[in-house]
């Protein structure tokens, strides 16, 4: 496997760039992360080219994240209340590319709003699915559920219930590399893309899975995970900002 000619940027709890010219603004609230870990030769082919699994002590992750979208808006407009606000769960793998950007790849973004899920399919290629959705809220804790209607395969599915435990005062090494990842790696009309965004630190709490019935992660073509995930945490979220998307040179397209 290829190693990433520039040394990867540091892993922090901060954006180590700006997200200039907002292209899109939106929060990301109730998030439940879970993480296992992956072999990187096997995650490899997964990713867009140019790219390479981003590790941590030589072990890459794939992650089902489960969370409420809201208000996502078009540069400076403001985030649209019906439309832009939907339960999704996605399935990302974690990404370096030549000028050592760390990001994620998305294998899938389930959704439960048709048009959103069809405009982010054309205008940004991106795997979104479009499924029967809910996020429901019983003390502290959360029940995601989705089923996937189009375009399939029909009935991938998850179930997942976490409860939310104490604040993580200083979040681990590998804590900060799951969640606070500073851009998306795509690609789009056969051109590796990167998509910077920023946000504020994540405020993050240990949690505990009560619940996980899922078939999102084979459905997005890796393997069934082994075991319990390695990792559960909790976010109440963060209001986040995408900037304009670089090319494989650095330089934001036009």
């Amino acid at each position: 496997m290829p190693l990433s000619p520039i040394a990867p940027e540091p892993i922090t709890a901060d954006p180590p760039h700006a997200a200039e010219g907002a292209l899109l603004t939106q929060s990301w609230l109730d998030l439940a992360f879970l993480h296992w870990t992956a072999d990187p030769a096997a995650i490899a082919p997964l990713l867009p080219a140019g790219t390479v699994p981003d590790t941590l002590d030589g072990v890459t992750y794939v992650g089902l994240v489960a969370f409420r979208m809201h208000r996502v808006g078009w540069f400076r407009l403001p985030g649209i209340p019906y439309l832009g606000t939907f339960p999704e769960t996605n399935v990302r793998l974690y990404s370096v590319d030549a000028h050592g950007r760390r990001g994620v790849v998305f294998r899938s973004l389930d959704a439960s709003r048709l048009i959103p899920v069809a405009v982010a399919r054309a205008a940004f290629r991106l795997p979104y699915q479009w499924s029967r959705m809910a996020v429901r809220r019983d003390g502290a804790t959360l029940t995601y559920t989705s089923t996937r209607r189009w375009p399939g395969p029909r009935g991938a599915h998850s179930r997942i219930a976490v409860r939310v435990g104490e604040p993580v005062a200083e979040p681990t090494e590998l804590e900060h590399f799951l969640t606070a990842r500073w851009g998306l790696h795509n690609t789009f009309l056969e051109r590796s893309m990167y998509l910077p965004n920023s946000h504020p630190r994540w405020p993050l709490h240990r949690a505990d899975l009560l619940r996980c019935d899922e078939s999102l992660i084979t459905a997005a073509g890796l393997p069934a995970p082994s075991g319990p995930p390695v990792s559960v945490l909790y976010s109440p979220g963060v209001p986040v900002r995408f900037g304009r998307p670089s090319r494989p040179g650095g330089i934001p397209t036009p």
